[in-house]
């Protein structure tokens, strides 16, 4: 991701008048401010009805895709979250549906178990952790060439445990639930 999360919010009434009227909101983390440039920006307007608006260009939110009419509460959120968390925290937004934003975006410290290359490399460190990793001890030294797990199986049935979120060549992993 570049940068802090920022927005382009324009003046619908010089769009649809065919000029292009808006501004670049560096300070996405709180509602007041973002309300407050609107509202500058529309002030601004030559417009004499400038009072609708909307989002038309973003920066820095990831894999997150805002919508042309989100609301400055929801994007003052997921900006403080990215701001806060980094890409992990746009990566968990991204796996959620939408309409579990409200209820689920601040349960990612509950849910984020770590990045990895890919969910088989997740497997893997999984078994690893579990001190299942060393065959050595465990299997008699003519068995060992024969003995192997198949994470990528493992990897594929952890699907349903967890989300495997990928964004800029890192796996983000979540709870699934």
């Amino acid at each position: 991701m570049n940068g802090r999360p920022r927005i382009y919010v324009a003046s619908l009434a010089d769009y649809n008048a065919g000029r292009l009227h808006g501004r670049w909101i560096d300070d996405c983390t709180d509602p007041n401010v973002i309300h407050d440039a609107i509202t500058q920006m529309l002030t601004e307007s030559t417009e004499p009805y400038a009072e609708e608006w909307a989002i038309h260009d973003f920066d820095g939110f990831g894999p997150v895709q805002l919508a042309e009419y989100e609301s400055v509460e929801m994007v003052a959120r997921l900006a403080a979250g990215i701001t806060e968390h980094g890409t992990a925290y746009a990566a968990w937004a991204a796996s959620l549906d939408r309409s579990e934003w409200d209820d689920r975006l601040d349960d990612f410290l509950d849910a984020f178990r770590g990045s990895c290359d890919s969910p088989t490399d997740f497997a893997a460190q999984l078994v690893d952790d579990m001190g299942f990793g060393q065959w050595d001890d465990a299997v008699p030294e003519w068995l060992r060439p024969y003995v192997s797990l198949d994470y990528k199986a493992l990897a594929r049935d952890l699907s349903a445990d967890y989300s495997f979120t990928e964004t800029g060549g890192v796996v983000y992993v979540f709870d699934a639930s």
